[in-house]
């Protein structure tokens, strides 16, 4: 579930299922969809992971396995990606306490908000390689605008992770404290002083900065998304992450 608390002018979204890492379902990410849509209010918002372990160790990818194999489509993506352009498109900042691992969505997740305070033990990664997933055109953008391409192609081209510290060097985290939730929470109060249009106004003008995408470029970028759901190379990757295996990819 999404554990929703207020806290004055800011809200606390946690996401509560540290038995699975914290790990994203369709259903969570509708749930946190909802929850953004009915505080419109509010002059920061802090979202973070259940435990001390993980902010988010990605999709749930039991689920992502049957769809794959079973042809019924992809239900996890759409509400995935409507969560995340829910968080971007919130009119004051959010931010994320990254408390632990922040793997694949869960990293995606962290890249959508607008602030990171990580705590020492944070990593974060996206091993789309290693299952034969492919982001969107949305995730790739944020990430690259984010980071940069250097950091970006080393992240999706070798499905490494950052720890704390190479995370901070390339600017995906601003922030570190060994409180990680504590910490984003002290800074949301900072921001909650501030002049709100000011500020809620500069988030959308970074947001204009960072630039859509050319429609050719976008469509180009889900064509690739939608050949790599399809492909063998992804139920092999999904098979070989839940027989813990080394997967055997074909190209295909």
């Amino acid at each position: 579930m999404i554990r929703w608390d207020r806290r004055g002018l800011v809200g606390v979204a946690t996401i509560d299922r540290p038995e699975k890492r914290n790990a994203l379902s369709a259903d969570l990410c509708r749930q946190m969809h909802t929850v953004l849509e009915e505080n419109p209010g509010l002059r920061a918002v802090v979202v973070t992971g259940a435990g001390d372990k993980a902010f988010c160790a990605g999709a749930d990818l039991v689920v992502r396995t049957e769809d794959s194999s079973g042809g019924s489509g992809d239900s996890f993506n759409p509400p995935f990606e409507a969560m995340l352009d829910a968080l971007v498109a919130y009119p004051a900042p959010v931010i994320a306490a990254v408390n632990g691992h922040a793997i694949g969505a869960g990293m995606q997740l962290a890249v959508a908000c607008d602030l990171r305070v990580a705590a020492p033990n944070a990593t974060f990664g996206i091993p789309a390689a290693k299952l034969g997933v492919f982001l969107s055109p949305e995730n790739v953008a944020r990430l690259a605008a984010l980071v940069g391409l250097g950091p970006a192609r080393d992240l999706l081209l070798t499905a490494r992770s950052l720890d704390v510290d190479e995370a901070q060097a390339v600017g995906l985290v601003q922030r570190r404290a060994d409180d990680a939730l504590a910490a984003a929470l002290e800074l949301a109060e900072e921001v909650v002083t501030l002049a709100p249009m000011t500020v809620q106004g500069s988030k959308h003008a970074l947001n204009l900065v960072a630039g859509d995408l050319e429609p050719a470029t976008r469509a180009a970028m889900r064509a690739l998304q939608e050949q790599a759901f399809r492909s063998d190379d992804l139920r092999e990757g999904l098979a070989a992450f839940a027989e813990k295996r080394t997967p055997r990819f074909e190209g295909r």
